[in-house]
């Protein structure tokens, strides 16, 4: 955990979710002590419910906000996966790092507990590297958080637009990932468009929390498709498997077969010669990850995820459970009050900071960064 302070302001910052940590390092948040308080939260909640208005008590929250995991997925990596992507000789060679890159974003989640709602105009701001990293919360209802990310040295590119949607299915909770991924290798002007799994969440028979669901991933400038499978055990045990392929659009010819565990490992066989080889191996990406450190206290802005939520995250840490539900009003009975001042100064559309938000039926969300770079920041990932 790193905490920093300043006059009226505290930043907490807790550790990305990694491999084998269950992954809050604190052990009281167990799946079997917890299982008895989830069936006791959701017996009245009826089947194919939107949960994207279910408010959480404390006991129940990770301490972060979801806009940090997202952010997390991207720039808390054992290994530099960005630059495979972009030093790969061959189109073929550059799409199968991508590939891989996109299954490190597929972090494990803890069972039983999630991370905090984000508010209206909530941002994380992080570098690691050359790597700049900018997440907002462009709306709260729906909610649709933004990510932009760029790397000067590499000249890479992300723009991401995500949109959650949780339904209780009585036995589970499937939350849909609704939006669009863009990684843009500009040196070899290529773009990649992905989705995302969807998180599944297992209440019986065996608890627990898996990413499950189709991931589709093309670039339009080489001609090169992926089509991933993510799947779940039903019983537990070492579920997380992906299935898939790696095609040539133009002719659909099958030119890898993608198989493995996203938590483990991924290999590809070579349809031409039968040869397999790795091009993802978890425990060197997305173990025994560290908290990002704040290294200008004075430069975080006031609607950084870690100071906003920084009173409830200290107060769960803690276990002060009273405090932690005191800060949880808190934070929301701000949230409310800001939407009333906007509606008495007749602002009744909130306009985000740093992208231009747009919505239609037929393209959902799309979120276009307003700044070409994404300036460093004040926050460090290690």
């Amino acid at each position: 955990m790193q905490v920093a302070e300043q006059k009226d302001t505290k930043v907490v910052l807790t550790k990305p979710f990694s491999l084998g940590s269950g992954s809050v390092s604190d052990p009281a948040y167990g799946a079997p002590s917890l299982l008895k308080r989830v069936l006791t939260l959701f017996k009245n909640v009826r089947l194919g419910s939107d949960l994207t208005k279910f408010q959480l008590p404390p006991m129940f929250n990770i301490p972060k906000s979801q806009l940090q995991c997202y952010g997390e997925s991207v720039y808390s990596t054992g290994l530099d996966m960005l630059s495979r992507c972009n030093s790969g000789e061959s189109p073929l060679e550059r799409f199968t790092s991508v590939v891989a890159w996109s299954i490190s974003t597929t972090r494990p989640s803890p069972f039983g507990i999630a991370p905090y709602n984000p508010i209206l105009g909530e941002t994380h701001h992080v570098s690691k590297g050359n790597l700049h990293v900018l997440l907002e919360q462009v709306s709260h209802n729906p909610p649709v958080s933004a990510l932009h990310a760029t790397d000067e040295k590499e000249n890479i590119e992300m723009i991401w637009c995500q949109q959650p949607v949780p339904r209780f299915r009585g036995t589970s909770v499937e939350a849909q990932v609704l939006g669009k991924r863009q990684l843009k290798l500009l040196n070899h002007g290529e773009t990649y468009e992905m989705n995302s799994p969807n998180l599944f969440i297992r209440i019986l028979p065996v608890p627990g929390v898996d990413w499950v669901g189709n991931v589709n991933i093309k670039c339009l400038e080489n001609g090169l498709v992926a089509k991933l499978s993510y799947r779940s055990s039903l019983f537990g045990g070492h579920g997380r498997y992906i299935r898939g392929q790696i095609l040539d659009s133009s002719s659909t010819k099958v030119l890898y077969e993608v198989y493995g565990h996203w938590d483990s490992i991924v290999q590809v066989k070579d349809t031409n010669n039968g040869k397999e080889r790795e091009i993802y191996n978890a425990k060197e990406v997305i173990s025994e990850l560290q908290a990002p450190i704040v290294k200008d206290a004075k430069s975080v802005w006031p609607t950084e995820s870690g100071v906003v939520w920084g009173e409830l995250s200290q107060a769960i840490l803690n276990k002060e459970w009273e405090k932690a539900r005191e800060a949880k009003q808190a934070v929301e009975e701000r949230q409310r009050n800001m939407s009333r001042e906007r509606e008495t100064q007749g602002l009744y559309t909130w306009t985000p900071k740093n992208f231009v938000v747009s919505y239609s039926k037929e393209a959902g969300w799309e979120c276009s960064p307003i700044h070409k770079l994404v300036p460093p920041a004040p926050i460090i990932a290690q």
